[in-house]
């Protein structure tokens, strides 16, 4: 009874706020929201949404247009309510025709959700109810279940909370059951029926998602330069490119994630310098073959102006090379070209440029221009890929930017639960032989069905740990129905090439692969990707996960499916997708709860339990070993080409300044750690840094840090003008708060205890 008494004293607090006076003094937690989509404080309606489910005993939805990408923002809540027992029904109807075929399919999947199909005139209803354990949520307004209204487009929703007796919920409670009643089952059969009548409406004739070749070209013999322009991002990459140039440079690195558009950015800019003869060096024929075909659009030209170098073609005289470096280091190759033979030479995923081959050929040209292009320039070997290039970084988008510029597919990640039997889960030492049971071949299918793919059929990468896993595994999908073939690294270029092409014809369902398709290899048409092994890098990860992200005319979305076991290392999943490297844990926490920082209608999505395993990795892991502090340093220090300032590791996204300051006291200490050269510090100073490290440095009291600004700046403060300053900022300045601030820095705050540890920090 006092609890319900407490919550209609907080829901009135609420809504006198909410409705009669937004200055009331008394506030509760349940007033009225306005739930819009805004990129710019990473607000959408959708994290309301799962929100509102995760916290339910039961839900209605009525909205008239669903789509795929719509729903997949919520199958991983779904499930979790399925496995606690909570159910919830939903109504929708086929106005409009906007509902597709496909999406009732996947509808049926959600074996919590009963869906039944209204014939009402004009339905185009919009709202979610969610019954809690002593009260309703509401939320009514403009989003359909479609994901560019739950997390783009500029929607209007109302969020309201009432009690159960409240007039408004049962207004829309009696209106919902009415519908409802004289509403049909979602059934195969309706579905069946359904499909063979559609025609989709007009309004949906979608135009050509692939903008990778901005418009149409000529395939005559002899080809005419064409009116083929840069997006935005290629336009800013070639002011950056020309403003290496301007300062006098002859080198220039881009970092473009996959599927952005290098090549035809690399086209653009060789278009503009119009070089006497061009180079483009590569490591794979296939990607070769389709770069000289990318560049013969732009560029135009005869086809003898274009020579392909590899095995079994050695064209050496055109215009523009196109070489493998496997061909091009041969010395009986090499050699036979002068060294400035080429005014304009490019290296593509430039990051194995540490290897020899590699080396051989860059030393031995003398090129007026040297661009590189990749979209890892992280390496793992000691070799520095920026001072290849005189560390001039042109240009730099990563996969965030790519999203919400809209330049790659969007995708929808699913983290999910890895098989568990008998208490024991699937870990970084599991035989191969459980790898492959019936029991987690199953659970793989029930996965890969459940969270589905966009498109008329699947065209999947699975990603395994062991040669013998992707094989045995291939064979028993095949036994089930799928089409399927295994490809590890034994596999001929010819053989893979073949597979590749049938995935991308229909013939195959998956290609499954251990050690290949990292990087190198290029399906658009991928729209499922399975990851079922442990994540052991960062960078790998996001290799993975790129495959499926160019945008195909055959899909909307690529679904991901990562199959989260007992592994030590599941930490750095919220890591590779938020590119987050602060070592923080905290932040770390966050990014696995708050995914509000993917862009567009992309979404990430952890199964409950496969959330915990996160959470569970994260406090194991062992973030401030000194080996990650050391490979962090040194690699900032490549990238920048001097020893970084504690400010660098901000701007560059590295290791959290608080993190470093805590393991190592202040900055002075942690480069002495690193051997580096610095200037001699007293006692006293030391004694000063490890205060202002420590106390000052995380800003979690504003006063500190205004202050230290202040004093930085100007020497000294006015006592008044600091008070000013504070008030403008939202702050207290009373006298007691001040004085606990001035404590601070005479040193007096600090017990004995405290001023001992600063001491010995030196």
């Amino acid at each position: 009874m006092l609890i319900m008494e407490h919550f209609i004293e907080n829901l009135e607090r609420s809504l006198h706020r909410g409705f009669i006076d937004q200055q009331y003094y008394k506030s509760g937690s349940y007033q009225p929201q306005l739930l819009v989509n805004n990129t710019k404080t990473n607000e959408n309606v959708v994290t309301s949404l799962t929100a509102e489910l995760n916290s339910s005993y039961s839900f209605l939805f009525s909205v008239a247009f669903i789509t795929e990408s719509g729903l997949a923002l919520l199958k991983s809540q779904l499930f979790d309510l399925q496995l606690k027992g909570i159910k919830g029904r939903m109504l929708t109807s086929t106005y409009l025709s906007f509902n597709k075929p496909k999406v009732f399919k996947e509808l049926l999947k959600l074996k919590n959700v009963e869906v039944r199909l209204t014939d009402v005139e004009g339905f185009h209803a919009k709202g979610y109810i969610f019954e809690r354990k002593d009260h309703y949520s509401l939320i009514v307004g403009s989003s359909n279940l479609t994901a560019t209204a739950l997390k783009v487009n500029h929607e209007w929703n109302i969020k309201l909370t009432s009690h159960g007796n409240g007039e408004i919920i049962y207004h829309f409670m009696n209106q919902f059951e009415e519908v409802w009643e004289e509403a049909h089952p979602l059934t195969e059969i309706w579905i069946d029926t359904y499909e063979q009548a559609y025609e989709p409406p007009n309004f949906q004739n979608e135009v050509n998602k692939v903008q990778e070749l901005p418009g149409l070209y000529q395939t005559n013999s002899v080809r005419k330069s064409l009116e083929i322009e840069p997006n935005e991002m290629q336009t800013a990459a070639l002011d950056g490119i020309q403003q290496v140039r301007n300062a006098g440079h002859d080198k220039a690195l881009i970092i473009s994630a996959t599927g952005t558009g290098k090549t035809y950015l690399a086209g653009f800019d060789v278009r503009s310098f119009n070089p006497r003869r061009m180079l483009f060096i590569v490591h794979r024929e296939q990607i070769l073959l389709k770069a000289k075909d990318d560049f013969q659009r732009i560029l135009g030209g005869c086809d003898k102006d274009f020579g392909v170098m590899t095995g079994s073609s050695k064209q050496v005289d055109g215009k523009y090379i196109f070489a493998t470096v496997q061909t091009l280091v041969k010395n009986s190759i090499l050699q036979a070209f002068d060294p400035e033979a080429f005014d304009y030479i490019l290296i593509d995923e430039v990051h194995k440029a540490g290897a020899k081959s590699y080396q051989d050929v860059i030393n031995y040209f003398n090129p007026k221009f040297l661009l590189g292009m990749t979209a890892t320039p992280e390496r793992t070997d000691d070799y520095n890929l920026y001072a290849l290039f005189d560390y001039n970084v042109a240009y730099e988008i990563r996969l965030q930017e790519a999203l919400e510029e809209d330049m790659l597919c969007p995708f929808h990640y699913f983290g999910v639960t890895d098989l568990e039997h008998n208490g024991a889960t699937i870990d970084d030492v599991t035989l191969t032989s459980k790898l492959v049971s019936d029991e987690r071949v199953h659970h793989l299918i029930d996965k890969v069905q459940y969270y589905g793919f966009s498109g008329d059929k699947v065209r999947g990468l699975i990603f395994c740990s062991k040669r013998g896993e992707a094989k045995e595994l291939s064979a028993q999908l095949n036994e089930h129905g799928y089409k399927t073939q295994a490809l590890t690294g034994e596999a001929a270029q010819k053989s893979r090439e073949h597979y590749v092409r049938s995935l991308e014809n229909g013939e195959l369902d998956y290609l499954i692969t251990v050690d290949i398709f990292n990087e190198g290899v290029d399906i658009p048409a991928v729209n499922q990707v399975v990851m079922l092994r442990e994540t052991q890098s960062s960078i790998i990860f996001i290799q993975q996960l790129g495959r499926g992200l160019r945008k195909h005319e055959s899909k909307d979305f690529v679904t991901i499916i990562d199959f989260i076991g007992n592994y030590e290392n599941n930490y750095l999943i919220p890591v590779a997708l938020s590119g987050d490297q602060s070592q923080n844990k905290d932040n770390i926490r966050r990014r696995t709860k708050d995914t509000s920082y993917i862009k567009g209608v992309s979404s990430i999505n952890f199964e409950e339990i496969a959330k915990e395993r996160i959470y569970k990795s994260i406090n194991k892991a062992t973030l401030t070993a000194q080996k990650i502090f050391n490979e962090a340093f040194v690699e900032l220090k490549k990238r920048i080409g001097r020893t970084p300032l504690l400010h660098d590791f901000m701007l560059n996204h590295s290791i959290d300044p608080v993190v470093i300051v805590n393991k190592h006291k202040n900055y002075h200490q942690f480069l002495l750690k690193m051997k580096e050269e610095t200037a001699g510090l007293t006692t006293y100073e030391e004694q000063v840094l490890t205060m202002f490290s420590l106390e000052i440095l995380d800003g979690k009291r504003l006063h500190e840090v205004i202050l230290l600004e202040r004093m930085l700046q100007y020497g000294s403060v006015h006592i008044d003008d600091f008070r000013q300053r504070i008030i403008q900022l939202g702050g207290e300045s009373d006298d007691d708060t001040i004085a606990s601030m001035q404590r601070i820095f005479d040193l007096s705050f600090f017990s004995a205890k405290d001023e001992k540890n600063m001491v010995e920090s030196r």
